[in-house]
């Protein structure tokens, strides 16, 4: 079977309970069913870029655009992997993985959501723990970052579980509110990689497209 010409479609973290990729447009039609379902209640404040209050159908086509768009955006200097969390065949939920100037700074940032009726159960946690090992075990990272607004109990105990420490508070503007966002950081030595089982697969020819080693000129173009 001939490679894929965008070989990120390969790529396969899997945990215990979870398989992430990247999604379809297939799988980008059912998430979006899945975030307009609920991820949190009205009156919590959780995204930055609030981005799930957003009316039908001007929601569902934001979303497609959002996705559609990371991709088209992508580059080996500044990327953002938008990967699919899926359970039992369907996607439930996205965990992201971003960084500019990578093959440099060798520092991640992430994101995610999960659908509500998902949350509770460590999926969460999986989830976090699966792009820890991809940044860290697979692209030699240095440091992977995050954030959380300040009461989000959940977020705060993921991070403390696998590792994280904090490393700043800021105030932030959200919706015209003033809130504090609680900036955290993992490193390599602080990571807890034994609390939840990682594989990976398809990752050795995405590396370059990652800013890991040197891209030739048959291989990226800029135009």
């Amino acid at each position: 079977m001939a490679a894929h010409p965008w070989p990120l479609f390969d790529l396969r973290i899997r945990t215990p309970n979870l398989e992430l990729r990247l999604p379809t447009d297939d799988d980008l039609i059912e998430l979006a069913s899945v975030a307009r379902a609920g991820i949190v209640d009205d009156d919590r404040t959780v995204f930055i870029v609030p981005w799930h209050r957003l009316p039908s159908p001007a929601f569902e086509r934001q979303f497609l655009q959002h996705w559609w768009a990371e991709r088209g955006h992508w580059s080996p200097t500044d990327w953002m992997l938008g990967l699919a969390l899926i359970k039992d065949g369907h996607p439930i939920g996205i965990q992201s993985l971003i960084a500019r100037d990578f093959g440099i700074k060798r520092v991640i940032t992430s994101g995610s959501w999960l659908g509500r009726e998902f949350q509770g159960q460590g999926l969460g946690t999986e989830a976090r723990a699966a792009i820890l090992a991809l940044a860290f075990d697979g692209l030699g990272a240095v440091a992977a970052e995050s954030g959380y607004i300040a009461g989000n109990a959940r977020s705060s105990r993921v991070s403390a579980k696998l590792g994280y420490e904090t490393i700043c508070e800021e105030r932030i503007v959200v919706e015209g509110k003033a809130v504090t966002e609680v900036r955290v950081r993992c490193t390599p030595q602080s990571w807890q990689r034994d609390l939840v089982p990682v594989t990976i697969e398809g990752l050795e020819p995405c590396l370059e497209l990652f800013g890991v080693g040197e891209l030739a000129p048959n291989e990226w173009a800029t135009f």
